[in-house]
């Protein structure tokens, strides 16, 4: 790996974490709902997202170099696990039962399903 690989991803990871932030401002601004939505919209876009770049790497054979910069740079700093993690348990504190289920495996179950929706469309 390079440096000037490195300071790529790390750039792109920096611009994914504003682009989250940007992101989940926009969609509490436009959505007023008492559960974490734009979390959930970032990691599902983000699931797809990644599936994409992967899908497109398998058929097309994008170059290493560009899957990190996208999947581990940008994408990595463009979703978040830490703060579904927090967001589901902060849910269950306030007792709310089932906006933490869907927050934890709802969440997830759409992100996986997004991965795939991703890998399929990258691949055609």
């Amino acid at each position: 790996m390079t440096p000037l690989l490195v300071l790529a991803v790390a750039v792109a990871g920096g611009l994914g974490a504003v682009a989250r932030l940007v992101l989940d401002g926009v969609t509490r601004s436009l959505v007023r709902v008492n559960f974490p939505l734009g979390t959930t919209v970032i990691n599902v876009t983000g699931s797809f997202l990644l599936g994409l770049v992967t899908g497109l790497a398998l058929a097309n054979g994008l170059p290493a170099e560009w899957r990190a910069v996208l999947g581990t740079g940008f994408l990595g700093g463009y979703t978040t696990f830490s703060t579904a993690s927090f967001e589901t348990v902060r849910l269950a504190q306030q007792r709310r039962y089932r906006a933490a289920a869907f927050n934890g495996v709802g969440m997830l179950l759409l992100a996986l399903a997004a991965a795939g929706l991703g890998l399929w469309v990258g691949q055609l």
